[in-house]
């Protein structure tokens, strides 16, 4: 038989044997590929006048077609396997259809192995020639294979390719077609087209196929995502009443069922289903318990989740980290704050670690619930068990020692937090330059914030807020100002705390014009003035004798029902009554009587 190639060879030194098949390459390079069954084959190069030999892998005799003989199934699966002409393989076959129609036909172990080397080399186009071929010569791969295909177009986007698979295997109503859309869901449920999961399950519905547990798998889990609950509960009594074995997917489609549920606030009704399919035989997974622990520490359904977590625990099906900050966020809000540290401990048992969310949920409801002390006597329990703590649990048990004036031992945790890396954390640096401010140790928040710059961590408005009032208090208005510079150079705009501290500092100083001028700034950037600022400028514009500026603000509090305190009530009689107001004098007697608060 003749073999045809794309390009001809060029002219060779000397004859060759008709076991010898043509290879033409680059520099006209010719590789000869001797077929003689009684040695191995031969590589010669015809760019030298004498050619030379260099052996090869042997290549099956079997593989081959005898002079004038047909290509056979045979000869085409002997090169498919052979990785020096597996790329030719489906050549052979494409002028094995031209020559011997309608004699040929292709086998399935063809189809799968010329399958799986175009899919490898991403020929797409051959492969949509070889998916025509299927209804041509009636053969269809098996499933598993139809079912790599599929997910291989649909992983590399090749949708109407894969769409036109799908629309042969439907035709033939086999195992095949079940596994191909079963690969189809799942490849279209990863890239989140879950309509296009529902789809395939209407098409399957429409051609009568009949659905393996993985489609049920699939179409349920798109119509959970979809938020069609009712869909995914009708789907799985369909799937329950007509698969009587439990399986991998049938624990799966229970997990997902007991999700759906309770996402759409039907935790009872997961438990209960769960319970039925547990009853006949289905092996639990932790999944499942986790779904149904989320969903009742959702509605606060303590007793439940106690049950559950246990049961699981005994089980050794607590795992997710996600769930188990559920159940700690629950057992603060119901100020169950034992159980919290008993999960703690449970993780410790599990050997899961204790992440710094869950740490730091612990602690800040122990403070938030049972007071500061409580919470350090929590922090050092989960200390003592192994918790490591991370940043956010650092920022937050130092909070609680600058609470309590622990400063020894707000510093100590702070030196710990910096040599375990955690060295850019604002908040721990906001509270211990606040903790020194009231403690009168003015040089050692200064000098953390020079360590706080040389760290890399940028200081935020908290920061220069703390430094302001410490400052402020001091009536260092050389180191305020400077303060006000850097924070305007770093683009920190100034919220209302950093004008109260400011507008404080310059009124002590008895400094008129700066803190009028800092107040309308303030009002011009939108600034809401609450009462401490508002009670501070009485007592500026009384100071000043500015007295249309303090009856305008003094109507303004009014309106907003801002109150005074004793000694700024004072303030603000005597400057109308300075002034000679008495027609505003009388007015803010009636407006702010301060007989019910003293």
């Amino acid at each position: 038989m003749e073999l045809h190639w794309p390009l001809a060879p060029p002219p060779l030194p000397k004859p060759l044997s008709q076991t010898q098949l043509f290879f033409p390459c680059r520099k006209q390079r010719v590789l000869i590929f001797s077929l003689s069954k009684s040695t191995p084959p031969l590589l010669q190069d015809s760019s030298s006048n004498d050619l030379q030999t260099i052996p090869l892998p042997p290549v099956p005799s079997q593989t081959l077609p005898a002079t004038g003989a047909d290509i056979t199934n045979g000869f085409i699966q002997g090169a498919c396997k052979n990785p020096q002409t597996e790329a030719l393989a489906f050549e052979y076959y494409q002028q094995a259809k031209q020559q011997q129609q309608p004699t040929f036909r292709p086998d399935r172990k063809i189809l799968k192995l010329l399958i799986r080397i175009l899919v490898k080399s991403k020929q797409w186009s051959s492969i949509s020639t070889l998916v025509d071929d299927f209804g041509t010569f009636n053969v269809i791969p098996d499933g598993s294979t139809c079912a790599r295909l599929v997910a291989s177009c649909i992983r590399a986007r090749k949708f109407k390719l894969a769409e036109s698979i799908l629309q042969v295997l439907q035709t033939k109503k086999g195992g095949a077609a079940a596994s191909a859309f079963s690969s189809a869901m799942c490849g279209y449920n990863q890239l989140h087209m879950y309509n296009c999961t529902v789809a395939a399950h209407e098409r399957m519905t429409a051609a009568g196929l009949s659905l393996n547990s993985g489609c049920y798998r699939r179409i349920i889990e798109a119509y959970s995502e979809l938020g069609d609950t009712e869909k995914v509960v009708a789907l799985f009594l369909e799937f329950d009443s007509a698969n009587s074995e439990t399986s991998s997917d049938s624990v799966e489609i229970c997990s997902i069922l007991c999700e759906s549920l309770g996402k759409s606030g039907r935790a009872f009704e997961a438990l209960r289903y769960f319970r039925e399919m547990e009853g006949k035989g289905m092996p639990p997974n932790s999944a499942i318990y986790g779904s149904l622990m989320s969903s009742f520490a959702g509605i606060r359904e303590a007793e439940i989740v106690d049950d559950l977590f246990h049961e699981a625990l005994a089980k050794r099906m607590v795992r997710d980290q996600a769930v188990l900050m559920k159940l700690v966020s629950m057992y603060v809000d119901v100020e169950q704050l034992e159980k919290t540290l008993e999960v703690a401990q449970a993780m410790r048992k599990m050997e899961i670690n204790v992440s710094d969310c869950i740490f730091c949920t612990i602690i800040n409801g122990f403070a938030k619930k049972r007071g500061l002390r409580s919470a350090v006597a929590a922090y050092e329990q989960l200390i003592s068990i192994g918790c490591e703590p991370g940043q956010v649990t650092y920022a937050s048990i130092i909070n609680v020692y600058c609470r309590l004036g622990l400063s020894r031992m707000a510093e100590a945790a702070f030196s710990e937090m910096i040599d375990k890396g955690f060295d850019k954390c604002v908040v721990a640096y906001s509270n211990m330059i606040s903790m020194y401010g009231k403690i009168g140790k003015v040089r050692d928040a200064m000098r953390l914030l020079a360590k706080m710059k040389e760290k890399g961590c940028a200081p935020n408005v908290w920061v220069y807020n703390s430094l302001l009032d410490i400052h402020g208090r001091l009536m260092d208005l050389r180191q305020v100002e400077k303060l006000w510079r850097e924070m305007k150079r770093r683009n920190i705009a100034p919220d209302k705390v950093s004008y109260t501290s400011t507008i404080n500092a310059y009124s002590k100083a008895r400094r008129i014009d700066e803190c009028i001028g800092l107040f309308e700034e303030f009002k011009k950037n939108g600034g809401k003035v609450d009462r401490a600022l508002a009670g501070i400028m009485v007592g500026v514009f009384s100071k000043g004798s500015r007295f249309e500026e303090l009856i305008k603000l003094l109507r303004q509090m009014q309106l907003e029902g801002t109150d005074l305190d004793e000694r700024l009530h004072e303030s603000a009689l005597n400057a109308l009554r300075d002034a000679g107001l008495q027609i505003h004098l009388n007015w803010f007697e009636r407006s702010f009587d301060l007989k019910d608060k003293t």
